[in-house]
């Protein structure tokens, strides 16, 4: 269909992204049938639903080594990322016409069934002794500043039927299970509708080390219509896809046009995908070419050396986002942001002193031979812009606890 970009092999679970209808070994889709032991505590309301609903979760560390990998349904001919998944917004495509829940016996009211769990279930603080306890999957208790929080807010007309939340629960155990090290979900106890998502930049993009976070909300419709996904950008505009406003181009959220396998398809598609969408095809290394057109210029030399500058300034932005992350991370997010930063800060810093000597952007540092080898240095304007830059991001660090000593002499 069209060539898949794929994550990096440091990165956990890169083989999700070639799962599609030309695999032999794609199965049945893990936890889509499975059931396994039931939460002590839940709402008297769903005391005659709830064994054939809830799962337990469990919670995952940093640590841990995923082997599993998601499948779909046999003769699921649908790519798992598809070619127009990079494309940007022109014009919005026809409203989606908003499905009308049918009344019956199956039904919840919304503003009740969105409160899943009581506290204490699952653990949701961070072990400050230990580094590598950050969770890829977890419960937390609060999600007031989430994008979404007003509009699944004590809508008393709205219903979802039992099957929706089966279905949100089925899409937590499949996150849980497969997450990759470099994607991060929260989950919120009081409202089921709700997750946040932190995207690490892959290695080898100009994205490289930083995080991006996402909300994301679950309409009463779903899986029949897409997740609704809004990127907080902080005001800054990184990448063709991403807008400053928060709004996310993907045909996959049907944001954007495309064909039948490129869209959001509610018997296959998984909030998964979306995430590894957003991660390997949009925060990509070349994200000049996911501008609707563009693509068409690739392999050229004007194309190239736009995609060169492009590279550069999304570099730059990136820088930014880190610094409005340390200044302002995300609720219960400040643990994950400090921790991550703690642990990239040295390379993100190494990577900049290569750049203003003239290393393209995101090529290996201390690997072999890349495919930016060839490539002229960096621009003279970039180096000015990144000089200024660099002592911002020493200073942020260093205001984190972290030693940034080795890199004192270049804020000079």
């Amino acid at each position: 269909m069209v060539e898949h970009r794929s994550l990096t092999s440091e990165q956990k679970g890169k083989d999700l992204l070639d799962c599609n209808g030309n695999r032999d070994n794609c199965e049945k889709h893990p936890g889509a049938s499975s059931s396994s032991s039931l939460p002590q505590a839940a709402f008297e309301l769903f005391s005659s639903i709830k064994a054939s609903i809830f799962q337990t979760l469990g919670v995952t560390s940093l640590s841990r080594k995923f082997s599993s990998v998601p499948t779909f349904e046999e003769g699921n001919e649908s790519n798992f990322l598809g070619k127009k998944d990079m494309d940007t917004c022109g014009n919005d495509p026809e409203s989606r016409p908003v499905s009308t829940v049918q009344s019956s016996e199956d039904i919840t009211p919304y503003c009740e069934v969105i409160k899943t769990r009581e506290r204490n279930d699952f653990p949701v603080s961070l072990d400050n002794n230990s580094s590598d306890q950050l969770k890829q999957f977890d419960v937390i208790d609060n999600c007031s500043d989430h994008h979404f929080f007003d509009e699944g807010k004590g809508l008393s007309l709205s219903q979802v039927k039992k099957d929706w939340v089966k279905k949100v629960q089925q899409e937590w155990n499949i996150l849980e299970k497969n997450l990759p090290e470099t994607i991060y979900v929260r989950v919120f106890e009081e409202r089921m509708d709700l997750m946040r998502t932190a995207i690490v930049g892959a290695s080898g993009t100009p994205y490289h080390d930083g995080l991006f976070f996402f909300d994301i909300r679950f309409p009463p419709e779903y899986p029949s219509e897409p997740p609704m996904v809004h990127y907080n950008s902080g005001g800054l505009r990184l990448n063709p896809n991403l807008y400053e406003s928060g709004k996310v181009c993907l045909s996959l959220l049907n944001t954007w046009s495309g064909t039948a396998t490129e869209v959001w398809n509610p018997g296959a598609s998984t909030i998964l995908q979306v995430l590894l969408s957003l991660q390997a095809l949009v925060l990509n290394e070349k994200p000049y070419f996911n501008e609707a057109g563009y693509d068409q210029q690739k392999g050229r030399a004007e194309g190239e050396k736009n995609s060169v500058s492009y590279n550069e300034n999304a570099f730059l932005v990136t820088c930014k986002s880190i610094l409005y992350l340390l200044r302002k991370p995300p609720k219960h997010f400040e643990a994950l942001v400090e921790e991550h930063f703690r642990q990239r800060s040295k390379h993100i810093l190494m990577a900049c002193k290569a750049y203003l000597e003239g290393a393209p952007i995101g090529c290996a540092f201390g690997g072999g031979k890349t495919e930016h080898e060839n490539q002229k240095g960096t621009s003279a304007g970039f180096k000015i812009m990144l000089a200024k830059l660099f002592p911002k991001l020493v200073e942020a660090f260093s205001d984190k606890g972290i030693d940034c000593s080795q890199f004192a002499e270049m804020q000079k």
